[in-house]
């Protein structure tokens, strides 16, 4: 592939066969695709050795040009990694199929009956960076919902990429599935992107993952739907009721569990009654973990005698800012109404958490806050497929759509209209 033409005839090979077999996959039997998982969760478990070699590969190179630390951390196939993946198989090989369902079926006056029947998107273009483990939660939602899908993993994860697709190859032959249903662009070339995202005759949609960078020339460019959130900027907030231990222990795994996620908080607001007695708590385990605080003047008094404690005054840019490392914004704020008013202005309505003992607070807290996760006395981190029981997540989308949240089986199909009668016809 030396030239952009043979780049744009790759790719449109990639779009006719993904195509086709994607009407094999919307009339796949049940017992098929679970089949599929089945193996491929078997295949995942014994493939420990040829995956950590392929995935060292990657490691050695993303190090040797200087990829960041949180870079080079989502790019690891650890056991554990392996493991999850295999497992998100495995559930979404018990979950039940959601093609085909009918619901809603009303019965209207003129004597017909009218419903909604799910049904495959048919193909969908996966756009993404870094995590290898993303090839297989696609892969799997991908054949359970029934579509086909073309996979464009980032340069940085070829070598595992190509190693997990193998696998998945492996599991759509032994279930008697055609194996281009799921499609890996081989080709580390950008222009591939370019071609994938303006094919409306192949694909139905596309679903960036990665920086914002990446997800705004999608955005800009595509040619075909989008699913898709920019960023995230997750807040979570401690009212003026709360309970000290549950909100440090929260607070704390919200923000340091893991700094890379999109689902980390990156800004924190405290109630003004609780902030003189919650703040410098936290602001000592964040001194210990050696997360920088960028705080307004009333936070920034409360935690100057604080040991150690990294303190920058905030600008207004760092109320918007997903950091992804071991920063964190904070603001103390008059209550819950200005906590509400403050998310719902800086926030990617991605992610967003109120710990609170008091019912009216966390109740206006759901109701007001205008994100595709609200969440009452948990951990922001917990914003995931796998962990909302999806088996596993395409995504993250914060665009008000038929997707929003964590996009597992339901998010990758569509519905269709379905009238019943009986020899009916309009007077």
């Amino acid at each position: 592939m030396d030239s952009n033409m043979d780049i744009k005839h790759y790719m449109n090979t990639l779009g006719r066969q993904a195509r086709e077999a994607s009407s094999a996959l919307a009339r796949a039997a049940t017992r098929a695709k679970d089949e599929a998982l089945t193996e491929l969760a078997r295949l995942l478990l014994a493939a420990g050795p040829e995956l950590a070699e392929a995935n060292a590969r990657d490691i050695a190179a993303a190090e040797a040009a200087g990829l960041s630390a949180p870079m080079v951390d989502r790019l690891r196939l650890t056991d554990k990694v392996i493991a999850t993946m295999a497992e998100g198989c495995e559930q979404l090989a018990a979950m039940p199929d959601p093609v085909g369902e009918i619901t809603g079926v009303k019965r209207r006056p003129t004597g017909i009956s009218v419903g909604h029947m799910r049904v495959p998107l048919g193909v969908f273009g996966m756009i993404y960076e870094s995590r290898p483990n993303v090839t297989i939660e696609a892969a799997s939602l991908a054949i359970k919902s029934g579509n086909a899908c073309i996979l464009r993993g980032g340069s940085e994860a070829i070598q595992s990429n190509l190693a997990l697709w193998r696998l998945v190859g492996q599991a759509l032959a032994h279930a008697g599935l055609p194996v281009t249903a799921v499609q890996l662009v081989e080709t580390t070339d950008r222009a591939a992107v370019g071609e994938l995202i303006t094919l409306p005759a192949f694909v139905d949609v596309i679903i960036p993952r990665g920086g914002k960078g990446l997800i705004e020339r999608i955005t800009n460019e595509a040619r075909v739907p989008v699913i898709k959130h920019l960023d995230g900027n997750c807040h979570t907030y401690v009212d003026a009721q709360f309970d000290m231990d549950k909100a440090l222990r929260v607070t704390e795994n919200a923000k340091t569990q893991k700094y890379s996620p999109c689902n980390a908080t990156e800004s924190l607001l405290v109630h003004e009654q609780a902030a003189a007695s919650f703040l410098p708590r936290i602001g000592a385990i964040f001194a210990a973990k050696g997360v920088e605080m960028r705080c307004d003047a009333a936070a920034k008094a409360l935690l100057a005698d604080v040991p150690g404690a990294r303190l920058a005054d905030a600008t207004e840019e760092d109320w918007y800012t997903e950091y992804l490392a071991p920063i964190i914004s904070v603001k103390v704020v008059a209550g819950v109404d200005e906590a509400i008013a403050h998310i719902n202005k800086y926030s990617s309505h991605h992610t967003d958490a109120i710990l609170t003992t008091h019912h009216p607070s966390a109740m206006q807290f759901l109701r007001e806050v205008d994100s595709s996760s609200v969440m009452v006395n948990a951990s922001t981190r917990f914003a995931d497929g796998f962990e909302y029981g999806l088996g596993a997540e395409i995504g993250i989308s914060t665009d008000k759509i038929h997707a929003r949240g964590p996009v597992g089986l339901e998010g990758l199909t569509s519905q269709k209209w379905v009238v019943l009668g009986d020899g009916h016809v309009r007077g």
